[in-house]
């Protein structure tokens, strides 16, 4: 069960989680302000939130976002992703295929002065670890317009279709699956984008769709078994440049269910660090998620020359 939240307690919510962070073995990242300024947009924005059974939920607890001439869009310090602020305050990526909503997210209709239209995606952080990792205050996800993405754990695509909107039609998402159910829903979003390269096949053995993956320049790992640490560098061998970034979702529970998740979160960072991995921050995703961590850093990070 996720922990009620009362609005009251919004802000120090997310400022709570970046503290969060370093008690879970990295270091405390994320000041106060950021993860305050995160608190409002997912505090407000929680109705929609609520909706994490389907797209009844999600369109229900964004009504605040009826009227596009009231709602009001600012990017957001992460590159491609944005605040609408309206009734509710929401994240939103901007939607690559207007008119089309992928999970039954809410969507928003912006004018331009010049009379052109621009479609955002309502983001629900319940439904996203991305999402919650972004408003848990990360300093950066590497994601940006024009990367090239490996997503692993793609399940039916949820998050890889924000993903998408983030990348933009000059970047590539190579979301791979092993689940044929799921791998279902992610084909037939992936008609759609163009930029989403769909692979059902199982992340432990990354040669087997090594033909199809060129080298990227983020791999988002959010796979939940136990041993992730070694996935994610097993496919980072294959498809990761030196020098590229990696985004990694924990989740305790999966690992050790014995320890605490902070003990689990360190042991986890120890092993991507023997991995040619230098994490640079982590934050917990509470109260999105419960006992899952979001570690970002480098992969064979070039040693800095000496003067």
């Amino acid at each position: 069960m996720r922990p009620p939240m009362t609005r009251g307690r919004g802000g120090g919510g997310f400022r709570g989680r970046s503290d969060g962070g370093g008690r879970g073995g990295g270091r405390s990242f994320g000041d106060g302000g950021r993860g305050g300024r995160g608190g409002r947009g997912g505090d407000r924005g929680r109705g929609g939130g609520r909706g994490r059974g389907g797209g009844r939920g999600g369109g229900r607890g964004a009504g605040g976002m009826k009227g596009g001439s009231k709602v009001i869009v600012e990017p957001h310090r992460h590159e491609g992703v944005f605040i609408a602020k309206g009734k509710e305050d929401a994240l939103v990526t901007r939607n690559m295929v207007p008119g089309e909503a992928v999970y039954g997210e809410k969507r928003v209709s912006v004018q331009n002065e010049d009379g052109t239209k621009i479609e955002y995606r309502v983001w629900n952080p319940f439904r996203s670890k991305l999402a919650a990792a972004i408003l848990g205050g990360v300093d950066n996800i590497w994601i940006v317009p024009g990367a090239r993405v490996l997503y692993l754990g793609a399940a039916s695509g949820t998050t890889v279709s924000h993903v998408s909107d983030l990348v933009g039609p000059t970047g590539v998402v190579y979301a791979v699956e092993f689940s044929h159910r799921s791998g279902r829903d992610l084909v037939n979003m992936a008609k759609k984008r163009t930029n989403v390269i769909p692979i059902i096949e199982d992340a432990r053995h990354p040669a087997k769709y090594r033909m199809l993956v060129g080298m990227v320049d983020v791999i988002f790992s959010d796979v939940a078994q136990p041993d992730q640490a070694r996935i994610l560098a097993l496919n980072a061998s294959y498809f990761l440049k030196n020098g590229g970034h990696f985004v990694i979702s924990i989740k305790a529970n999966c690992i050790d269910s014995t320890v605490p998740a902070e003990a689990v979160f360190a042991q986890e960072v120890k092993k991507l660090q023997q991995d040619q991995f230098k994490p640079s921050e982590q934050v917990t995703l509470e109260p999105f998620e419960r006992d899952h961590a979001c570690v970002v850093g480098g992969y064979r990070v070039p040693k800095k020359q000496k003067a």
